[in-house]
């Protein structure tokens, strides 16, 4: 099992930033790729950003020139910088990974990033 903990929301003005960290314990040897997902209220939780073992990255079109997502395999951490924030973007963010040997992918508990206009 792999473990992943949250960090870094808040409560941020229009353009401001935000950076979210994400660290995971357990079996960690079994993380394949990375990603971070929101969910705001009546919408279903949508990819946000996402990365692989090597460092490839995917966006959602939404953020796209504003977020930036990094890893570091050494440490289990991956990392959502968020800049010139928006209040759509307002939602929970959850740190997301996949397992590496079953189709199986691990959640963490949720961080809320609230963006005011």
């Amino acid at each position: 099992q792999v473990q992943l903990v949250e960090s870094g929301g808040g409560l941020v003005q229009a353009g401001g930033s935000l950076r979210l960290s994400c660290r995971a314990s357990g079996s960690i040897y079994r993380i394949n790729t990375m990603g971070w997902y929101r969910q705001a209220p009546g919408k279903q939780r949508e990819l946000v950003a996402g990365i692989t073992k090597g460092g490839s990255t995917n966006y959602a079109e939404a953020v796209k020139g504003r977020f930036t997502i990094s890893r570091d395999n050494a440490k289990s951490t991956a990392t959502l910088q968020m800049n010139n924030l928006k209040p759509e973007d307002t939602a929970v963010y959850y740190c997301q990974c996949s397992d590496v040997i079953f189709p199986k992918n691990y959640w963490g508990q949720g961080t809320q990033v609230t963006v005011s206009s």
